[in-house]
């Protein structure tokens, strides 16, 4: 009884009543939060430390996962969710720092490709060593049950293409 009731507490779930969408997220928010703050914000301080603003990071990060190593200005916009003058103002600010480079496509000289240098690839993969100890440090401290559930979630999830695709790439750019 007294389980139950933490339960509808911690997750609004009491008597088999399902989760709704608002909730699931805000429980998953939370587990991001801590997994990514536990261990005092190393990677909030590495994303920060960049000098980048909001876009131009998303951009850094977006040319890392590439898959031929180079992607157009407008790819690039449209995968960020923003006008293809603000991804090329990004874009711009990147190219100027020495962490990516643009050159005119060879079949279309309309289209401009972009990758990123290899100090662009280097502040990347800083970025995300940051994120992965402070994930790696959060499952460090889960028990083997709570560790197998979690592993048991993620393989269901991991058959999602979308996840199975960026699981591929994350993970031969983090084990490298």
């Amino acid at each position: 009884m007294m389980e139950a009731a933490a339960s509808t507490k911690r997750g609004g779930r009491g008597a088999g009543k399902p989760t709704s969408d608002r909730e699931l997220a805000v429980r998953l928010g939370a587990l991001m939060l801590h997994a990514l703050g536990s261990d005092g914000g190393a990677v909030m301080r590495a994303i920060d430390e960049t000098g980048l603003n909001v876009i131009q990071f998303k951009a850094l990060i977006r040319l890392s996962r590439a898959d031929e190593g180079q992607s157009s200005v407008k790819s690039v916009a449209e995968q960020l969710g923003v006008s293809v003058p603000s991804a090329s103002r990004a874009i711009d600010d990147l190219v100027k720092r020495g962490l990516a480079s643009r050159v005119e496509d060879p079949d279309d000289r309309r289209v401009r490709r972009v990758s990123l240098t290899a100090a662009g690839r280097e502040l990347s993969d800083q970025v995300t060593a940051a994120r992965v100890a402070g994930l790696e440090r959060f499952v460090t401290t889960l028990s083997a049950t709570e560790r197998r559930k979690l592993d048991a979630a993620l393989e269901v999830l991991l058959k999602r293409e979308e996840i199975s695709d960026l699981y591929r790439s994350h993970g031969r750019r983090v084990r490298r």
